[in-house]
């Protein structure tokens, strides 16, 4: 199969690879997905074939994102995402407790969504710092 791609959606497919990866592998520890970590490999050793050094290392004659691709921004981008969908899930999570413990339905999904659209208010103002979790 071959596939054209210019510099700049060889570049955004990089991104792409690696963030997908990150999420995959990231929390893993020794139980990788190997295969995402060979493709990834694969698409980092093709940048050193054309002009783009800067964003590959290679070490013991395999290829890995370079230092100023990782501190490019791609962290950034990656927890921007982490940010936004930690603060979704907490929201669902705090407003299905409530919901549970009013004895409503978690069926009722327009109060499910009123809600967690008042916790990501909460949120947007103030982050974590006004939630407390009491000793029982």
């Amino acid at each position: 199969m071959n596939i054209e791609f210019t510099e700049k959606e060889f570049r955004r497919l990089l991104d792409m690879v690696y963030i997908g990866n990150w999420i995959l592998n990231s929390a893993r520890g020794d139980d990788r997905f190997e295969d995402y970590d060979d493709l990834q490999e694969k698409l980092f050793a093709i940048c050193a074939k054309r002009g783009m050094r800067a964003l590959v290392t290679s070490y013991m004659g395999h290829y890995f994102p370079s230092k100023a691709f990782e501190e490019g921004g791609i962290h950034e981008a990656i927890a921007d995402y982490e940010d936004a969908v930690f603060f979704d899930i907490l929201a669902e999570e705090l407003a299905r407790r409530d919901m549970v413990e009013e004895n409503l339905s978690q069926d009722d999904m327009t109060e499910l969504t009123n809600r967690m659209n008042d916790y990501m208010d909460e949120f947007e103002k103030n982050g974590v710092d006004r939630i407390v979790v009491e000793e029982e």
